[in-house]
């Protein structure tokens, strides 16, 4: 499970979070997203800026077979936001909102995708 969190500004909240709470930088994504390492997990920061409509926060799950998770959730009344859709870092991923419109992403890694390839950068 890695939280998405929205702050203003990416670059200030990865170095409060890194100088702060000892976070480390995994992964940069141009100036709007970031992941940072924290123990054995990670967390996701965003522009506030790109969440337009929902909360500050999303949680994203990782699961061994979106297509087949999309499925279950949409017959079983999930508010589907985005399709299944394959994307150029790796991942195959859906959006959905819950009951209380909470945002969740669901995402299945289909490719080991060097960040280079996509405009990302590993720290």
């Amino acid at each position: 499970m890695i939280p998405v969190i929205a702050y203003p500004d990416v670059a200030d909240a990865a170095l409060w979070l890194q100088s702060v709470f000892g976070f480390t930088m995994r992964l940069r994504i141009g100036d709007h997203r970031a992941q940072l390492d924290v123990g054995d997990g990670c967390i996701v920061i965003t522009d506030r800026g790109s969440v337009g409509g929902y909360p500050g926060f999303s949680i994203m799950i990782r699961v061994e077979n979106v297509d087949e998770h999309f499925e279950t959730a949409r017959e079983n009344g999930a508010k589907i936001i985005a399709d299944p859709i394959d994307f150029p870092y790796g991942e195959r991923q859906y959006n959905a909102e819950d009951f209380a419109g909470y945002r969740w992403t669901f995402s299945q890694s289909i490719a080991d995708v060097d960040p280079a390839e996509w405009g990302g950068v590993k720290v």
